[in-house]
């Protein structure tokens, strides 16, 4: 957790900073969403390479070169937020933060108790949202003051997570057994929680990416909106976890990618006009308490799919859905914002929300004994 806590509080200080600079110093729209969209692109290339890193070098190893990866090249922003060098130093961070996604979730369920998979994703899912609701807003009040120092304290924080790697057991995975074929059903199970993820992730890399521009002056506000975002995550992924252990994998999907939905809608209406800060923390609200609900059951719902045998796959694949939707989101809605208005932009996000929801309910009944085991 104290990893988990330092790595991605070094990703939330930049994440909406990055295209921030980036448009402040001349970037359009577009541009903006590309550093998140090409972060996302290296992170999601690496995380096919991480399965195999995990048998040939262990956790602890692959979760530090990760931070340093992550965390040291953030340094390089202070000499220039210019178009080429921010892309350029936004895909070597997405190196390390490929790593330390698919390693820290794959660790997680390794050291899970039997039967509290749900709520130890969860716990893990608190250590994050908490980080984050601290890093996300300050990220940006530093900005507004010195650019140059949440730069240097985007290098140094995913660093601290150094000394918590140390104390880490030594789990050296070894290689999964060849797939059997009566193994593709497990894999076709996959779909679903990936597909979930990825939907709701794309939202969420539209928001964090372009909202600080949308509302441009009001960098404060939409940086507590992030941080109400980040706090009714931890709500949201621990009450999952909980059902999914209590009740059943998979129960709490479909309802939280309608309250992913009903948040961004609700952020397409707060962006239309000068609305007050309640408007978008209520939307903030909402949209978290979706989103860290989707995350939990769905990671929930692959590592079941997989089995212990190939943890270290699902956390590949359920990643690769989180990071690619993310990266995804932000280039696609940086282009369509472009041309239709980000209120517009962001109801096209949240239909896609919906139309997810939707493909979930219709598996659930279909095929209840695999989404609900």
């Amino acid at each position: 957790m104290m990893m988990g806590a330092a790595a991605f509080g070094g990703w939330g200080l930049l994440l909406p900073v990055v295209p921030l600079a980036i448009s402040v110093g001349g970037g359009s729209d577009a541009v903006a969403g590309a550093s998140t969209a090409i972060f996302m692109a290296t992170t999601v290339l690496t995380q096919l390479w991480v399965p195999r890193l995990l048998v040939r070098l262990g956790h602890r190893k692959v979760l530090a070169l990760g931070c340093a990866f992550l965390g040291l090249p953030a340094a390089l922003f202070v000499l220039s937020v210019a178009v080429v060098p921010a892309l350029t130093v936004s895909a070597v961070r997405g190196i390390g933060f490929g790593m330390l996604t698919v390693a820290g979730s794959a660790l997680v369920a390794e050291l899970a108790p039997t039967g509290q998979l749900g709520r130890a994703t969860g716990a893990q899912g608190i250590s994050i949202a908490l980080s984050q609701t601290v890093t996300l807003p300050l990220g940006l009040a530093l900005f507004a003051i010195s650019p140059a120092s949440v730069f240097v304290l985007g290098a140094i924080v995913p660093m601290l997570g150094l000394i918590a790697i140390a104390f880490l057991p030594p789990i050296h995975p070894t290689a999964p057994p060849a797939r059997a074929s009566g193994e593709n059903s497990a894999a076709k199970q996959l779909l679903i929680p990936c597909l979930a993820i990825a939907a709701a992730s794309a939202s969420f890399g539209g928001l964090s990416s372009l909202l600080p521009i949308a509302e441009i002056g009001r960098e404060t506000m939409i940086g507590i909106a992030l941080a109400v975002i980040s706090g009714a995550m931890l709500v949201g992924r621990y009450g999952a976890g909980a059902i999914a252990d209590r009740v059943g994998v998979g129960r709490a999907l479909a309802p939280a990618l309608i309250l992913v939905s009903g948040g961004v809608a609700l952020f397409a209406f707060a962006v239309a006009g000068s609305h007050p800060a309640y408007v978008f923390f209520g939307a903030a609200a909402v949209f978290g308490l979706g989103y860290g609900a989707t995350q939990n059951d769905s990671l929930v719902m692959a590592f079941r799919a997989a089995g212990p045998r190939r943890y270290s796959q699902a956390s590949a694949s359920w990643n690769i859905g989180f990071d690619a939707g993310t990266g995804a989101g932000a280039m696609a809605l940086g282009l369509v914002v472009g041309t239709v208005g980000y209120s517009a932009g962001f109801v096209m996000a949240s239909a896609l929300a919906v139309m997810m929801a939707v493909a979930v309910a219709i598996a659930a009944r279909t095929r209840p004994d695999r989404l609900r085991s």
